[in-house]
């Protein structure tokens, strides 16, 4: 099965992306590459896509990454029926119920201090 995905690029500090078509299998850094259908500069924000070549893959079944198929969205490409939209991750606790917020309101005592009864006492400076 083919993977249309982003393989880093660049030098430290400075990525930059090729958009590849690879087997699903492979680790996006192995080297090993069916094509190379567009790359991406995330620090001057450069995009160049092969549309044709991507649309091809795409019809043949290959399954694009959600980041690469956000960008296909958004430059107008059409994504096939068949490709479901990974859902937005959520972080959640372990045990929500010992977190402090989610205990029980602890009601202080309600200490009453004796009120000053000496009102006619003058000022100190």
């Amino acid at each position: 099965m083919l993977a249309i995905r982003m393989q880093r690029k660049g030098r430290t500090h400075y990525p930059t992306y090729r958009i590849v078509v690879q087997e699903s299998q492979r680790h996006p850094l192995s080297g090993r590459i069916v094509a190379e259908v567009g790359n991406y500069n995330p620090a001057t924000k450069n995009l160049v896509l092969d549309k044709e070549q991507i649309k091809k893959y795409l019809s043949n079944g290959a399954q694009p990454s959600s980041r690469v198929a956000y960008i296909l969205k958004k430059n107008d490409i059409e994504l096939p029926k068949w490709y479901k939209e990974s859902s937005a991750k959520h972080a959640q606790a372990k045990h929500a119920d010992k977190l402090r917020k989610n205990q029980p309101k602890e009601e202080a005592p309600a200490e009453e201090a004796p009120a000053e009864t000496s009102t006619d006492a003058p000022a100190e400076a």
